[in-house]
């Protein structure tokens, strides 16, 4: 979904029930100008949403009018459905159990024709058998790349060789079968990308690291794409 189309269903949201909602309040709402809202508020009307009122005194929704809180077609049905069941399979059991949670969610909200869809798809994800230390080492990682929090971990590379390593995580990928970590590597001074099969005895330090322009995943992406080879785990 769009920033202005997410911007379009909170302003529906937000007058729906109330008896009157001013271009000033929906403009400090969602942080833009009233200039913004008025465009907004004449594209909702024109897409048939009935919303009445004018710039000046405030704005409703017809009463008796329903919106449905998700408004999903059956292809964007299936593929929520096989975003979730590649997250259920393929990542830690942590987010595999919110994905588990977020589908309970998704299927309750639904009408019944797309939940239908939803409950027949035949979009399937094989389990490729992750090994149970992947999946620890993923549930340590993710909340770890969320708080900027520094990681000990060993690590042998692709040649055999151990090491030990201090790494701060900056973003998990999966690759074909293996899930790579995305870091910037204090032990070696530069970005480094890990195959969780090979690492071993993995601890969070209590330490924080600051977010760094020139230390990020967004930094990483950039450089990757100025290569003619693609990044693989060292």
């Amino acid at each position: 979904m769009s920033r202005r189309a997410e911007r379009l269903f909170q302003i529906v949201q937000i007058i729906n029930g109330r008896r009157l909602t001013t271009a000033a309040y929906l403009a400090g709402r969602l942080e833009v100008s009233e200039r913004t809202i008025y465009r907004d508020i004449n594209a909702l009307s024109l897409s048939g949403v009935p919303v009445i009122g004018e710039a000046g005194q405030g704005y409703q929704l017809l009463p008796g009018y329903l919106l449905s809180p998700l408004m999903f077609s059956s292809d964007e049905v299936e593929s929520l459905i096989a975003a979730l069941r590649m997250v259920k399979t393929w990542s830690g059991n942590a987010l595999a159990r919110s994905a588990d949670s977020a589908g309970e969610k998704l299927l309750a909200a639904l009408s019944p024709d797309k939940r239908q869809v939803a409950e027949q798809s035949a979009i399937m994800v094989p389990d490729l058998s992750a090994s149970p230390q992947v999946k620890r080492h993923f549930d340590l990682l993710h909340p770890a790349i969320r708080m900027r929090q520094t990681v000990q971990m060993a690590y042998q590379d692709k040649r055999g060789v151990h090491s030990a390593r201090r790494v701060n995580p900056l973003g998990l990928t999966f690759w074909g079968k293996i899930w790579l970590l995305v870091a910037w590597c204090e032990t070696r001074d530069d970005y480094r990308c890990f195959d969780l099969e090979r690492c071993s005895e993995m601890v969070l330090t209590q330490v924080h690291f600051s977010s760094h322009p020139q230390h990020s995943l967004a930094h990483f992406i950039q450089l990757q794409r100025q290569q003619t080879t693609p990044f693989s785990a060292s």
